[in-house]
């Protein structure tokens, strides 16, 4: 019999940090926060498309992962940046040889997404 214990130690990890960065935006939101703290005007302007429900949810979803640093300033109006954590920075660290292979390979990818199947 399998408890809940023992189905949480066979998820591998690629599956956990694939939930981790999953889904449109946060691979982007990743990449936005490692410039530095962003406020969330700054980042909906930098990733163009995204409503800011999805924004916000997204931000949370990363926050909880413990992946995102969210500040909440003392001031008037209140200011709220948000900011990569030594464990987000960490895994910029390992995305950036995705972005590498991204790079050198664009021009094929695009033809190939471009073209009809």
């Amino acid at each position: 019999m399998t408890t809940s214990s023992d189905a949480a130690h066979d998820v591998c990890g690629m599956s956990v940090a694939i939930d981790v960065v999953g889904g449109k935006w946060k691979l982007h939101l990743m990449w936005v926060l490692g410039e530095g703290p962003q406020r969330f005007g700054q980042i909906r302007k930098m990733l163009d498309g995204v409503s800011e429900k999805v924004l916000a949810e997204n931000l949370r979803h990363l926050e909880t992962a413990g992946v995102v640093h969210r500040e909440i300033y003392p001031e008037v109006p209140p200011r709220v940046e948000y900011s990569l954590t030594e464990r987000g920075e960490e895994l910029a660290t390992a995305l950036r040889p995705l972005e590498a292979w991204g790079e050198k390979h664009r021009d094929h990818l695009l033809q190939c997404m471009l073209s009809p199947v």
